[in-house]
């Protein structure tokens, strides 16, 4: 072999070395570019989505303020009704028919004023006064409030032992109706001999509890998903639409959140995720 031919190989060797070091670079930059355009979408996504969420919060906002105003004006006349009617009840204890229109006047009146306490709930949305709180506590107070209405429809509510290790820290009386709401919630979608079911998981990254309440009942349609939790919708034939309004409102003043889902083997899945509390000796 002649020395032109060596030096040619030579030559080429460095040439395909160039082209292989040349490849993998190129190489390198197609998926940083790939990974790139991928953070950028997801970013993008990410931004409508905040920026979705922003709009609902300003809209919401802005309907709590005007409700607000609205429950106080009709709470001050509605006091005045109720009192008179009182009165009536009093004044026509001799007259059974007279004495029973007023009992209807003095009720109607009780539901109105519930009507506007919950708009006032949705609408306050106060800063919550957070204490070290076991969940197996305030579901232990919730059982004991929705018994009535479990036992009227002979349906089954099953409280999972993983709540026991659930630990937060949050306004007890809030969270505590914010459940409630849920849990009654899931015994109107589940109806007679229905059954509920309670139970908890640790978020992955430890940031918070999510308490599961799932029912069989017919479960969420896809079309209501985004709307359920918008204050005066429902589906029901009775109610204002506000308890899940006000479970998500409660949920968002405590830095945590409320989705709905399907759950597997049919019906609805609420999971309510909170601020799990502090170890002791953190701050």
């Amino acid at each position: 072999m002649s020395p032109a031919t060596l030096t040619l190989t030579d030559r080429e060797r460095e040439l395909g070395a160039i082209i292989n070091a040349y490849n993998e670079v190129t190489e390198r930059l197609k998926c940083s570019h790939d990974r790139l355009l991928a953070e950028t979408r997801r970013l993008r996504e990410e931004l409508v989505e905040k920026n979705r969420e922003l709009a609902r919060r300003q809209r919401l906002a802005a309907l709590g303020e005007m409700a607000a105003g609205v429950a106080h004006e009709i709470r001050n006349p509605l006091a005045g009704i109720q009192l008179y009617a009182s009165l009536l009840i009093r004044d026509l204890r001799d007259d059974a028919g007279c004495r029973q229109l007023a009992e209807r006047i003095d009720a109607g009146v009780r539901t109105l004023d519930g009507i506007v306490s919950d708009v006032l709930a949705f609408a306050g949305g106060a800063e919550p006064q957070r204490a070290r709180v076991a969940l197996a506590e305030l579901l232990s107070a919730c059982a004991a409030s929705i018994e009535p209405a479990r036992q009227r429809r002979g349906a089954s509510v099953v409280f999972d032992e993983s709540v026991q290790a659930c630990v937060l820290d949050i306004d007890a009386g809030q969270v505590q109706r914010a459940l409630l709401n849920l849990l009654f919630n899931a015994l109107d979608a589940a109806g007679d001999e229905g059954t509920v079911w309670v139970f908890t998981k640790q978020e992955p990254d430890g940031s918070g509890c999510a308490i599961h309440v799932a029912d069989n009942g017919p479960g969420v349609a896809d079309e209501n998903k985004d709307r359920i939790f918008n204050p005066f919708f429902t589906t029901k034939d009775s109610g204002t639409g506000l308890g899940l309004a006000i479970a998500h409102r409660i949920a968002e003043v405590h830095g945590g959140k409320l989705q709905v889902m399907d759950r597997a083997g049919g019906g609805a899945e609420f999971v309510l995720t909170l601020p799990p509390a502090l170890q002791q000796g953190n701050t």
